[in-house]
């Protein structure tokens, strides 16, 4: 359905058929927040929600893109020598910086395009809509071109948009679960040297009930560069004493034993997130191979105890969400996922009881925040890829 409508405002607005159509999902973190930086393990997945294109080349160096989502900007066009990112571009800028970093690993991208998109993860709401179009734009110009892109290529690139065109001093994590995702499995990934490996997301009789909060959460202007600021200080100063390149590195023994060094009670705090989680995520990974998910939902609760205390990136929506739904019946366990500050929180949910834990969760948030939430069911989806 939703290619049909891409299919059809495509052929509108550039008058040619023909258009081939792409996807890229959004992402949930299981597990492993504000690890990624921090040279630990993350345990995300990639869900059926996500970024769809259509999109043909053209023969001069126009690119043409438009979006469902923002009808009312209309066409914005650019020149493939205009590769620079102007706020009044929005959106497109994540087009350029892919062109731009594509271009300058190799891939000659010598004619424009013209490409019609629609996203249905809502924006802001940390469950990585800006990744999901840098993939997609990726695997779009791969295809259009033919290049021959080793996956793990693509990601790199999609980061170094985030990072160094947007502005975002992001992980890795969001854009390789898009770009490696497989249905009905997570990634167990070590930022460090991005091994990883594929673990069977079966949850019996339970689904992962996403919550979102409705507050926009906006990387650039959230509390996430101080965060990454305050581990690498951290670090800094336990490198005195420890030979370590990352918090990830530590265990949680050897963390206590030499956390002094560190000398600031809130730095302190910062990094014993950072190790803490990276053990909580070996362990998640663990009972979730083992079958243990009362094990597994108990480290959720355990992780978002620690990112509202330690890390302090939660806040009154998401404590409110996490909160309220710890109290019902058949919830195995809940955090939030992403940066923080806004965005969603995930639950492990009995199936039978969706409904109930949605209805409670709501009447709550309400009477709290003063508005409702959202929410969704999550299936763990593939990759981005051409359809």
């Amino acid at each position: 359905m939703i290619i049909e409508q891409l299919n059809k405002k495509f052929n509108e607005l550039f008058q040619h058929e023909g258009g081939k159509a792409y996807f890229a999902p959004g992402r949930i973190n299981l597990i492993g927040e504000h690890t990624d930086y921090n040279g630990g393990r993350v345990f995300p997945c990639a869900i059926t929600n996500g970024t769809y294109a259509v999109a043909a080349k053209r023969e001069d160096t126009t690119v043409n893109c438009y979006s469902l989502n923002f009808e009312e900007v209309g066409i914005i066009s650019f020149d493939l020598n205009e590769l620079v990112n102007k706020k009044e571009d929005s959106w497109t800028n994540f087009v350029k910086g892919m062109i731009k970093y594509m271009a300058e690993a190799g891939y000659a991208i010598d004619k424009g395009f013209d490409i019609v998109i629609y996203g249905n993860i809502p924006n802001g709401s940390g469950l990585s809509s800006s990744s999901s179009l840098e993939l997609l734009i990726g695997v779009t110009i791969q295809n259009l071109f033919g290049f021959e892109i080793d996956r793990v290529e693509l990601v790199k690139i999609g980061q170094r948009v985030e990072n160094q065109f947007i502005g975002v001093n992001s992980g890795i994590m969001d854009q390789f679960a898009i770009g490696m995702g497989a249905k009905d499995h997570a990634i167990y990934l070590d930022t460090n040297t991005l091994e990883y490996e594929l673990v069977p997301a079966e949850f019996g009789e339970n689904i992962v009930l996403i919550m979102n909060t409705k507050k926009r959460r906006e990387l650039v202007e959230s509390n996430y560069n101080e965060r990454r600021s305050q581990c690498e200080e951290a670090l800094r100063r336990l490198q005195t004493q420890l030979d370590i390149k990352a918090l990830g590195e530590l265990s949680i023994e050897t963390f206590e034993a030499n956390r002094h060094l560190i000398g600031d009670e809130v730095l302190e705090r910062r990094a014993k997130h950072a190790v803490y989680e990276n053990e909580r995520t070996k362990l998640a990974k663990a009972a979730l191979t083992s079958g243990d998910l009362v094990a597994f939902g108990q480290l959720l609760n355990q992780s978002h105890i620690s990112l509202r205390d330690d890390y302090e990136v939660t806040g009154l929506e998401l404590d409110t969400l996490v909160h309220t739904a710890w109290e019902q019946p058949g919830v195995l366990g809940a955090r939030m996922t992403g940066a923080g500050m806004g965005g969603c929180a995930i639950a492990l949910v009995n199936r039978n009881q969706v409904e109930a834990v949605k209805a409670a969760v709501q009447a709550e948030y309400e009477k709290t925040v003063g508005y409702s939430a959202e929410f969704y069911v999550a299936e763990v989806g593939d990759g981005a890829k051409a359809l």
